[in-house]
């Protein structure tokens, strides 16, 4: 395999935040009265616009949120980050193995831009990131949509199937699956659903050093 572009998704894959933003997730949707762990909102929610979150909160508490419910959800994880937002560990030396071999590579994700910058920039990979965000924000729909990554794809000059994702949720690969690329599904976390991810079709992977071996495999 000799991927034309790489696209990472950002939550989970390049910047460890689906445990933090998952608790501080948890703790809201428990004060609408239906209580809830962090990682059962991330086996729930993982992958999704907050839009969507939205949406399926009001089914599971019966309850009608305000318009601006994901802007809330969205102020409270930016004060959550403020405490540091640590890289994915191993994702640094995969972005330099992919720079060495002239691989491009680029950032499709369900966040917005704001908390992207945010958390790219606190962990330190914003700046060989920059120019090379690209949001649901902009989409007609989000991930299982294939919109973000067909967005990513076209923007930077490549083919859907040219293109490798890289993904942590359901979701996420069911997205690229959509939109005709190949998928690995980063399952480092325990609250993962690796039998889900499976089944969807992506090929699994628990560390970020096995990662360039996969992507530049011969068979």
């Amino acid at each position: 395999m000799q991927p034309g572009l790489v696209i990472f998704d950002c939550d989970g894959v390049l910047v460890d935040t689906e445990r933090m933003v998952n608790a501080s997730l948890a703790e809201m949707v428990s004060e609408l009265g239906y209580p809830i762990t962090g990682p059962e909102c991330q086996r729930r929610f993982m992958g999704r616009t907050l839009e969507n979150v939205k949406e399926m909160v009001e089914q599971l508490t019966g309850s009608k949120l305000s318009e601006d419910w994901p802007d809330q959800v969205r102020t409270r994880d930016l004060e959550v980050f403020k405490a540091g937002v640590p890289a994915i560990h191993g994702v640094s030396e995969v972005l330099d193995d992919l720079d060495s071999r002239q691989v491009p590579y680029c950032v499709g994700s369900s966040g917005k831009y704001a908390k992207m910058r945010a958390t790219l920039g606190s962990s330190g990979l914003l700046p060989r990131l920059a120019g090379k965000l690209y949001s649901a924000e902009d989409c007609a729909q989000g991930k299982p949509a294939p919109d973000v990554f067909l967005l990513a794809a076209k923007s930077m000059g490549f083919q859907p199937d040219r293109c490798v994702v890289i993904e942590d949720s359901l979701p996420g690969v069911q997205a690229a699956k959509a939109a005709g690329m190949a998928v690995f599904a980063f399952v480092e976390d325990p609250s993962c659903d690796r039998e889900a991810l499976a089944r969807a079709g992506a090929t699994l992977f628990e560390g970020m050093s096995e990662l360039p071996a996969l992507l530049f495999s011969k068979s």
